[in-house]
């Protein structure tokens, strides 16, 4: 396995914090039952037979935590405990915890394709309205100067004033066009990428479960402490930990592509077309996702695609259907095959 595509360590994860409460009391009840029998060992080490037995419980412990393959033994069958307990009240199998992301990310999936669509009829309603400005301006503007030539001023004044508003709602609405166009562009990105990853996922969690249902049929706890006294490192805990890069690589995606939702989703809520007004906060998160985020689904997608929203001559069709990835399983690679190289 690729040491640069290891997981968190033993502490950092579930059973690490187990292991780290249990080493806890265990130190704790050592130390006090060291203090209540400590008048017992004072008066046994004063004795030839106490001491030499004392010295020999101490050759034993040095033994076993100075020798590399002995600590590597204890290590390995403590960390196996751990996570024995740890399993028996959390999901800690890579597998099982790959098959939970699975479902979110079909979940996310359908409802990133319900906001796209829903995007998508807001913009064409403000794409309406502001080509209906636009003809009233030019309306308003050849009554004002039809008043003007019959030295009719009121009229004048009133229909000018009219195009005048009408101009000023149409930047205010431009804007906002401009960056729904930027939310749709990237959720519909992330909605391709995120078809892919779940395909992804999916084949990795198939075909890795077979893998590690052998190799743990190929080994048992004897074998393994054999390897482990030889120096090897066990296959299990590699494969394991490949696995549990995975997950918390999808982990990322997931949570993610669930708070670009979120955000979406309060952005567009806050859009009344009605009425031609929306909220500035609505803007304000976006503009801070479009300078200071970095995606993990779009990788460096995401600076092209904020330049072919701001590009005057890459107009958007918002009549286009989203791509639904196809994925050809012979001419593409898995994303996470590096994962277990």
């Amino acid at each position: 396995m690729s040491s640069s595509k290891v997981g968190k360590s033993f502490w950092q994860r579930p059973e690490g914090v187990t292991g780290g409460l249990i080493l806890g009391g265990i130190i704790v009840g050592v130390a006090f039952l060291v203090a209540s029998l400590w008048p017992f060992l004072i008066g046994a080490f004063q004795s030839g037979l106490g001491l030499a037995v004392a010295l020999m419980v101490l050759g034993v412990v040095l033994y076993l935590f100075l020798d590399p393959k002995m600590r590597n033994l204890i290590w390995y069958f403590y960390k196996n405990t751990m996570r024995w307990i740890t399993g028996l009240f959390v999901k800690i199998d890579p597998i099982s915890i790959l098959k939970s992301y699975i479902s979110d990310l079909q979940e996310n999936v359908k409802k990133m394709h319900r906001q796209i669509a829903q995007l998508r009829g807001q913009m064409h309603q403000l794409k309406e309205m502001i080509y209906n400005n636009q003809k009233q301006i030019k309306a308003n503007l050849v009554q004002a100067s039809e008043a003007k030539a019959r030295k009719k001023r009121n009229v004048m004044i009133l229909k000018s004033r009219k195009a005048g508003r009408l101009k000023e709602s149409n930047v205010r609405l431009e804007e906002l066009y401009n960056r729904m166009e930027i939310l749709y562009r990237v959720l519909r990105k992330m909605y391709e990428n995120s078809e892919i990853l779940l395909e992804d996922v999916k084949d990795q969690v198939f075909l890795k479960d077979q893998e590690r249902k052998a190799i743990i049929a190929g080994q048992n706890a004897m074998r393994s402490a054999m390897d482990i006294i030889k120096g090897d490192e066990d296959k299990k805990e590699l494969f394991d930990k490949a696995l549990e890069a995975v997950a918390d690589d999808v982990s990322q995606k997931v949570g993610e592509m669930e708070e670009f939702m979120e955000m979406s989703e309060d952005f567009m809520n806050s859009i009344d077309l009605q009425n031609g007004v929306f909220e500035e906060k609505g803007l304000e998160l976006l503009e801070k996702w479009e300078k200071e985020s970095e995606s993990l689904l779009l990788g460096p997608e995401k600076e092209g695609l904020l330049l072919e929203a701001n590009d005057n001559d890459d107009i958007l069709d918002l009549n286009q259907p989203v791509k639904k990835p196809i994925k050809e399983p012979q001419n593409r690679d898995n994303q996470y095959d590096s994962f277990f190289d």
